[in-house]
């Protein structure tokens, strides 16, 4: 691996980053990737006890580990995007500033142009799972992620093209939504025929209600059913 790729992720690795792998974003539409061509993934897991909690409904713990690991990544991508501009290097942090505010987010389609666990499949961490969320070996999907844009030649990861769930159905049958399809990801599928995004949405924000009283679209059932999470949550730290 070259110098400068290594020289990043052990930055970031240092600063608190769990997951740091960077992928080419060539076979994605320019306009999606504003032009550039690689993809920097940070994924930071969440701490095993927020989800030993979720026994049914969300919690107040989940809701809090969420905006806070959400915060940390936002750093480390800003972070990350100063590091690469001081090497002369163009860069953006997709943080959720640069997402809100940049035309990213399509509140009607409850969708990014770019949503990290694109990258993330591109930088071959993990695939998307049946309820839309992106699995990991290592975590499962105990994982907030965040991404940077940059045109530093950076030594890319092979890609993750297909599905690895098989015939599990664990967060399928454990989504109170009911809005997984149960079908296998690849890479291009429209989210759209993997899960119902509105019918997971308007669950989360009535469970959110009925547990801690906030309007929140958090859940976490599917997270904590996925057996590469369990096996996460059990193996010895």
């Amino acid at each position: 691996m070259d110098l400068a790729t290594e020289h990043i992720r052990a930055e970031l690795l240092s600063r608190g980053a769990d997951i740091v792998s960077f992928g080419d974003l060539t076979s994605l539409p320019k306009d999606v990737r504003e032009g550039f061509h690689i993809g920097i993934c940070i994924a930071i897991a969440h701490p095993k006890d927020v989800i030993r909690g979720i026994t049914d409904l969300p919690t107040l713990e989940y809701f809090e580990s969420c905006n806070a690991l959400t915060k940390r990544l936002d750093e480390l991508a800003e972070y990350c995007a100063e590091l690469l501009n001081s090497h002369g290097f163009r860069a953006t942090a997709m943080t959720r500033q640069h997402v809100n505010t940049e035309g990213y987010l399509s509140k009607s389609e409850l969708i990014t142009k770019l949503p990290h666990k694109t990258v993330a499949t591109r930088a071959g961490i993990g695939w998307i799972g049946k309820t839309a969320l992106l699995v990991t070996r290592e975590y499962g999907s105990l994982i907030r992620l965040t991404s940077i844009l940059t045109d530093a030649p950076l030594e890319c990861s092979a890609p993750v093209n297909e599905s690895e769930c098989g015939g599990c159905t664990a967060c399928v049958d454990a989504c109170p939504a009911k809005a997984g399809t149960n079908k296998l990801w690849y890479a291009g599928m429209p989210r759209e025929d993997i899960y119902s995004a509105q019918a997971c949405k308007e669950t989360m924000i009535e469970r959110a209600m009925k547990n801690f009283g906030k309007a929140e679209t958090y859940c976490g059932r599917c997270i904590a059913a996925c057996p590469y999470t369990s096996r996460y949550l059990n193996r010895a730290d």
